[in-house]
């Protein structure tokens, strides 16, 4: 394993440590979207999207696409994560999320919240665990917030079942959906606790109607904007 770290490091040029975070967190404001799989996370990205003109990134979208990519020499170890409903290496995430933020920087500049270098995004299902979290804080840009959506696993169960219906997604099964909530549950949750101590997590109940958790979401988003 060590040995494959060493390859993701220097295919990536992760060796080379930058002093400061690449983004400037005063100027990038980076809110974390997290939650068991299926809590509603992506539904409420969309919907604030249009309310602030965010830029949604999602990790586990993301990671699909570069399983697929021709050419990529993540593939087949980012498909074996996926069905084992495990985690991907952190160098891969966090350099795929990095470059995603620097397109959208250059993409979206001048519009409103986007001008003189600035940008404001959420990350979709990231951290899912702790030494994603530092690695991301500490090279890519300080978070600001994490949006914690909240339900049980009953719930977020049936809504992967139903998803799965029309999804195509190869982990939207009973196995897999099991796996991650195992997954999610040890080393999420442990993330999820450290942002709490830090006074950066805004809890919101997800069981509710789309529409009454969007509420309660684009109430919370605007507080931290306005800070």
């Amino acid at each position: 394993m060590p040995a494959l770290m060493d390859k993701i490091a220097d295919a990536l040029h992760l060796h080379k440590k930058s002093a400061t975070p690449t983004f400037d967190h005063t100027k990038v404001t980076v809110i974390f979207v997290l939650g068991g799989p299926g809590a509603g996370k992506g539904t409420q990205c969309s919907l604030l999207v249009q309310d602030f003109g965010f830029c949604h990134l999602s990790a586990g979208d993301l990671l699909r696409a570069e399983q697929h990519r021709e050419g990529s020499q993540f593939g087949t170890l980012i498909q074996n994560c996926i069905k084992e409903g495990t985690i991907v290496p952190m160098e891969v995430t966090v350099k795929l999320l990095e470059n995603a933020m620097a397109a959208a920087i250059k993409e979206e500049k001048g519009k409103d919240g986007w001008r003189d270098g600035r940008g404001r995004f959420l990350i979709d299902g990231f951290p899912r665990q702790m030494d994603q979290a530092i690695k991301f804080d500490e090279d890519v840009c300080l978070a600001s917030t994490v949006l914690f959506f909240s339900t049980t696993e009953e719930v977020m169960l049936g809504r992967l079942l139903e998803r799965g219906k029309t999804s195509g997604r190869e982990d939207d099964n009973v196995e897999s959906i099991k796996k991650r909530f195992n997954t999610y549950n040890q080393t999420t949750m442990p993330v999820i606790k450290h942002y709490e101590a830090l006074g950066k997590v805004v809890q919101i109940d997800s069981s509710e109607t789309v529409e009454q958790v969007h509420s309660h979401s684009k109430a919370a988003v605007q507080k931290i904007l306005d800070n």
